[in-house]
């Protein structure tokens, strides 16, 4: 997907979304400076273009008996189209499986698995992650702290695309010309 261009204002409301997206529209066109209704519209294009993707809560792994967090390092038998489709489509059926990444490297994919305990990891590998077709070599390691955990993106070091850097020059270009 293309790059969206996001002026000043579109950031600030992504921003307050990403911190508290329980916000109500007045809540948040109050934090950014609009009136209610362009905020509305903003927010809505924002999700029309595919830059608001879903509304999720944000759950303590810990506090639902899901303490373990373990990073799986996978390498198939073979890098082809086929074979990496296979793996993926796989994948996505195990629902311990949260993050899962097509790395470059030593190994072809980089999975986040959160369960309960060892016994559990144990049951998901044994039971499910060699049992994909392709799979040569699994290494396991276990998370034993959380440093940091945000899921916010970093929107204020984004660099602009051209696209947005076009439509800083317009805006700026109607601005002289008033």
């Amino acid at each position: 997907m293309p790059s969206v261009a996001l002026d000043a204002i579109d950031r600030n409301i992504l921003q307050e979304l990403q911190r508290n997206a329980r916000l109500t529209n007045v809540e948040l066109a109050l934090r950014v400076n609009l009136s209610p209704s362009p905020c509305l519209a903003r927010v809505r294009a924002l999700e029309r273009e595919g830059v608001i993707n879903r509304y999720v809560a944000l759950i303590d792994p810990a506090a639902v008996g899901l303490g373990l967090n373990v990073f799986i390092q996978v390498s198939l038998e073979q890098q082809v189209e086929k074979a990496l489709q296979q793996f993926q489509n796989a994948i996505g059926r195990f629902p311990e499986v949260v993050e899962c990444y097509l790395m470059t490297g030593d190994s072809d994919y980089l999975l986040r698995v959160v369960v309960a305990d060892v016994q559990a990891l144990e049951k998901f590998i044994v039971n499910g992650l060699t049992k994909v077709p392709g799979v040569a070599n699994i290494r396991s390691s276990f998370a034993l702290k959380q440093v940091k955990y945000d899921t916010a993106l970093p929107l204020a070091v984004a660099t602009p695309t051209k696209r947005a850097k076009q439509a800083a020059r317009d805006a700026s270009g109607m601005r002289a010309r008033r």
